[in-house]
């Protein structure tokens, strides 16, 4: 069974930073893409950041790019988002995530297939 857990988040000022770590257990780690997705009250939810696992591949929603950055621990099976010049409009439920597919962290409103966290909330107060 498929376990991604979270954790990292927490409140800050805007310009702040935060670290968020996702540890995935139960699957062959290596073949898939994982990330983080969000969603704010009364939003549609946003495909943040993916990672392929073992490889070089990333994506980047264009509202973090040069803010944000996704890494990986493979001999701790864990990702990691950092977050940096946090604004009050990255406010939301950050949810780790996996799929075989990096097209779902693309798209509007997608939806990972595989896996999901229990989420973690990011508060940035202006």
């Amino acid at each position: 069974q498929v376990q991604l857990v979270e954790s990292g988040g927490g409140s800050v000022q805007a310009g702040g930073s935060l670290r968020l770590s996702c540890a995935a257990s139960g699957y062959d780690y290596s073949r898939y893409y994982m990330g983080w997705f969000r969603q704010a009250p009364g939003k549609e939810r946003e495909g943040v950041a993916g990672i392929l696992i073992g490889g070089g591949t990333t994506y980047y929603a264009d509202s973090v790019k040069g803010r944000f950055t996704i890494s990986q621990d493979n001999s701790k099976h864990t990702v990691y988002l950092q977050m940096n010049s946090l604004k009050p409009e990255d406010t939301a439920m950050y949810y780790c995530a996996a799929d075989t597919s990096l097209v779902p962290w693309k798209v509007r409103g997608g939806s990972a297939t595989d896996a999901w966290g229990q989420g973690t909330l990011v508060t940035v107060s202006s």
